[in-house]
């Protein structure tokens, strides 16, 4: 298969959740399109996630466009495998344009004002183009792993499946963001011994006065806020996600359960020497905050149900089971601890080097509106925080797809208009702005 010389009115690079959302909000405005996926529809969700992943956040918060949730457990939580499936059943209800194992490596636009494409099958060209890519392209692993023993097993969270895929013996899992923490207490569930590099990611609890947090978040608006609407925009945009879980229907996440049940926990880590590691004295601090958040969170759902005089249960607030002494430790000698492995829950780096068009900020953030950037036909979707919380997830990805296939369509009539008055070229047309 070759796509050399192809022209399309538009290209979708990625075939996830937001490159399947877009492909489907364009078939309804009838523009004809491309999707390209690097690897096979779904990917990320099958060789980057462990065997137990489930989502953390209820089934009815799956809402893509033309294709919200609609199995036996709506307040349930998808485990890895049927993510996969409602991909697949998604895609096949509409039959996107979609094309398997092709992989973009350079976007440039050219002097005509056409976006070309170099890919794995053959350069093509395009008038306007999503990239749908996600947020979470390269590994971020530390440079100080390089100073661990040589023998010591280390991988990172993308690449952890199971216990049993690491070495006998105890394991450090380093990073206590989403990742961290469900891997963690998928290795303390085994029986294994596990030490926490505890950092100062916020919780949130499962559920708070007779119904799901997400639910009463959900009631109260909190996922349709828009970014504008925060006065921290660009800090709103780096946070952490908030720790949880919808393992065995849901629970919280207590880090301090799990050292009251013989997990170990410390600090941040700030040094590596060889055996040795060192934590900064912030254990107590780090715990504390995110139990702060969690209690804040469910101070605004009193103040909601108050509010409007809802009927729910009463609920005593969080005690915790467990505090750091005074002389808590702040260092670990991996062979005396019996280590033999580590886990780096350490998050991704954004990779758009491929992307040779100047609409970048300084930490490489690419400067949109809603997903509009500031070069006319380039698009961006999935990520995290685009319009509101949702952005990056299966809650409110669609909507971001639609406002931008309003867009595109607007874009192209706009062209159409123009060109018909002006008598330019269509491929100009992308040099033209909207909105």
């Amino acid at each position: 298969m070759t796509l050399s010389g192809a022209h399309y009115p538009v290209v979708v690079v990625g075939g996830g959740q937001a490159g399947l959302a877009a492909s489907y909000c364009l078939r309804q405005r009838g523009i004809d399109h491309l999707v390209l996926e690097a690897n096979r529809l779904g990917h990320e969700w099958r060789t980057h996630r462990w065997d137990s992943f489930c989502l953390v956040t209820p089934n009815w918060q799956c809402r893509l466009p033309g294709f919200p949730y609609r199995g036996p457990d709506p307040d349930g939580f998808m485990v890895r495998d049927e993510i996969v499936r409602y991909l697949e059943e998604y895609a096949a209800s509409f039959g996107p344009p979609l094309i398997e194992g092709v992989r973009v490596s350079r976007l440039r636009r050219a002097a005509t004002g056409v976006f070309e494409l170099s890919t794995s099958h053959g350069r093509l060209t395009a008038d306007q183009v999503v990239v749908a890519t996600g947020p979470y392209h390269t590994p971020s692993v530390p440079r100080v792993a390089e100073r661990l023993p040589a023998d010591m097993v280390q991988l990172h969270s993308g690449d952890y499946r199971s216990p049993g895929q690491l070495p006998d013996g105890a394991v450090l899992v380093v990073g206590t963001g989403q990742s961290g923490c469900q891997i963690a207490e998928d290795l303390h569930l085994a029986g294994r011994p596990v030490h926490l590099a505890v950092g100062s990611a916020p919780r949130v609890a499962r559920f708070y006065r007779g119904r799901d947090c997400v639910a009463w978040l959900d009631e109260m608006g909190h996922y349709r806020k828009g970014i504008d609407e925060f006065a921290d925009a660009d800090a709103v945009r780096m946070r952490v996600n908030h720790y949880v879980t919808g393992r065995d229907g849901g629970r919280d996440i207590d880090l301090r359960a799990f050292a009251r049940d013989g997990m170990r926990l410390y600090g941040r880590l700030a040094v590596v020497a060889g055996a040795i590691m060192s934590f900064a004295d912030d254990l107590r601090a780090n715990l504390d905050g995110a139990d702060a958040v969690a209690e804040g969170i469910k101070d605004a759902i009193d103040a909601h149900i108050a509010a409007h005089a809802i009927d729910a249960p009463r609920e005593a607030r969080y005690t915790p089971v467990w505090e750091p002494s005074a002389d808590h430790p702040r260092s670990l000698d991996l062979r005396a601890a019996g280590i033999t492995s580590v886990v780096w829950s350490t998050g991704f780096v954004r990779d758009h080097r491929w992307i040779e068009v100047p609409v970048f900020d300084g930490r490489g953030y690419p400067m949109h509106w809603r997903g509009a950037t500031s070069c006319p036909g380039l698009y961006f979707l999935g990520l995290p925080w685009q319009r509101s919380w949702g952005s990056g997830r299966f809650e409110a990805v669609g909507r971001d797809a639609e406002f931008l296939a309003g867009h595109i369509d607007a874009s192209r009539r706009l062209a159409d208009v123009c060109g018909t008055l002006t008598g330019a070229p269509p491929t100009l047309s992308v040099a033209l702005p909207v909105g």
